[in-house]
């Protein structure tokens, strides 16, 4: 196995006020070379807007853009016609294909905090699409939820790609297996809440790991924890 660890300390920052944001990969105004994603996993942000703000509109173009809600309500509304408001256990995805535009705001009370996360398409200048599921946390305790998939279906997220994103929450002292699909993949772990060893590395709170050349992981969890694992082909 090999791996590589993400610590907060490492990460990009931007605070403008309304925005505070964490950057796992180069993006916006932090660039780092040597760190431009993983696999086809070019952002990772861990996002933070105040109440009443957010992003004006503004265009996309061939990528697979998702949201995880972890607190708060933010509102979505883009050039396809979709106005929606998303809540915490909310995961939303655009394909932005040959090109769309949108926006989104804290129209909440409480600061939002939410994932954004970026993956590269497998075929460039599909028709735009948005799609938006809701993964209660309830139903994903001790159980790794599949909420993003490259198999189309009622259960999950579609994307355009060959890659798959989990969600679960587990109390301390579990164990689950994680295994990768076979061709070409690498696993990119966060841990949102709690610690977890990963093999023999242990990965703390809002820390990630790149894990790649195995089939195979085992976590254990060292406390109660919510993680996420997002599994994308990779070159190494």
């Amino acid at each position: 196995m090999h791996y590589q660890l993400y610590t907060p300390g490492e990460r990009g920052t931007k605070d403008i006020g309304w925005l505070k944001s964490n950057f796992t990969f180069s993006f916006s105004n932090y660039y780092d070379p040597i760190r431009n994603g993983f696999g086809l996993l070019r952002a990772f942000n861990d996002d933070f807007v105040k109440p009443g703000n957010g992003f004006g509109l503004h265009p996309h173009a061939n990528m697979e853009i998702i949201s995880i809600m972890l607190q708060g309500s933010m509102n979505h509304i883009d050039s396809l016609g979709y106005k929606e408001v998303v809540n915490k256990d909310w995961v939303q995805i655009m394909s932005a294909g040959s090109g769309l535009r949108h926006e989104e705001h804290n129209v909440g009370e409480d600061e939002v905090n939410f994932l954004q996360i970026w993956i590269e398409p497998k075929i460039q200048n599909i028709t735009p699409r948005y799609q938006r599921r809701y993964f209660p946390a309830e139903k994903r305790i001790n159980q790794l939820v599949t909420v993003v998939s490259s198999e189309e279906g009622q259960a999950h997220c579609w994307i355009n790609q060959n890659a798959k994103i989990s969600l679960g929450y587990f109390e301390k002292g579990l164990e689950t297996k994680y295994t990768f699909n076979p061709v070409n993949k690498g696993v990119f772990l966060f841990v949102v809440q709690g610690a977890v060893q990963a093999n023999s590395q242990i990965v703390n709170e809002r820390n990630g790991m790149g894990i790649w050349n195995t089939d195979s992981i085992n976590i254990n969890f060292l406390s109660e924890s919510h993680i996420v694992i997002i599994e994308v082909p990779i070159n190494h």
